[in-house]
């Protein structure tokens, strides 16, 4: 496989990684254990402001968002959950520089949080920097707190495809398995990864996961699609490919299905 296959195969999976899969958002209290008593008024207030910017983030409201964590800094200037938010938010704005300034701040002010190091190792990952992503999603590992380590773990497998290391990758995305079989990314990894070891079945055991799962895109239809080709099942493929037809016309893998270019 050439590098520019593998990058293509990796941005392939990156399209599986939802805000959800491959960020983590702020939750109440996700900095440290504490009770409304240990909050001060100001530190009460920066929390309601944080809920409500995490709300119109989900909704793609972003100015309303950073107006919202800009209120919850002003009320605690160290508040390291709105730092965080703020750096995804600026992220998905294509603000690199703000977006790893806040990503940072937040980690000075929480060097050990899991959710932290798993989102600036997405930032890092996301620009080039996978060597040095992988070291924070390792960091973010070692929290024994750690609420949703397959996160990491999947983001650790998506870097190490961009690396082109197929074996760190299948390791990381089946740590990430075991954790969680729902993790699309980490379905949708295994998948291709055993696609192009021509371990057919085993593919086509998590392509079906991935496809089942709620929100499953075009990406693992089109790779179902071309598993069920390999294995000579005509009806399963035909039924994947009127799916992908049916909910994803446009998308480029309807238009590599249409193509015929099934070795792309």
């Amino acid at each position: 496989m050439t590098r520019l296959q593998g990058l293509t195969w990796a941005l392939l999976l990156a399209a599986a990684c939802l805000v959800a899969g491959c960020r983590s958002l702020p939750a109440q209290g996700s900095s440290e254990p504490s009770t409304s008593s240990d909050q001060t008024d100001s530190q009460r207030r920066a929390r309601i402001r944080l809920q409500l910017a995490v709300g119109y983030y989900e909704q793609r409201q972003t100015e309303v968002a950073l107006d919202e964590v800009k209120q919850a800094l002003l009320a605690d200037p160290a508040f390291a959950d709105a730092y965080s938010l703020r750096g995804l938010i600026y992220m998905d704005m294509g603000e690199a520089k703000l977006a790893e300034e806040n990503l940072q701040q937040a980690i000075r002010f929480s060097p050990a949080n899991p959710d932290f190091n798993n989102n600036y190792g997405w930032f890092l990952c996301q620009n080039g920097r996978e060597r040095q992503a992988i070291g924070y999603f390792e960091t973010a590992l070692k929290s024994r707190g750690y609420q949703s380590p397959d996160k990491a773990l999947a983001n650790a497998g998506l870097c190490s495809l961009k690396l082109q290391d197929r074996a760190a990758a299948e390791r990381y995305f089946m740590q990430a398995f075991q954790f969680n079989p729902a993790n699309s990314t980490a379905n949708i990894g295994l998948a291709r990864i055993f696609y192009q070891q021509r371990d057919y079945e085993r593919a086509r055991f998590y392509a079906n996961r991935a496809v089942s799962a709620e929100g499953a895109g075009p990406e693992a239809l089109w790779l179902a699609v071309r598993i069920e080709r390999k294995l000579g099942n005509r009806d399963a493929e035909t039924s994947l490919a009127t799916q992908l037809r049916r909910r994803f016309p446009r998308s480029a893998e309807y238009s590599a299905y249409e193509r015929g270019a099934f070795d792309e």
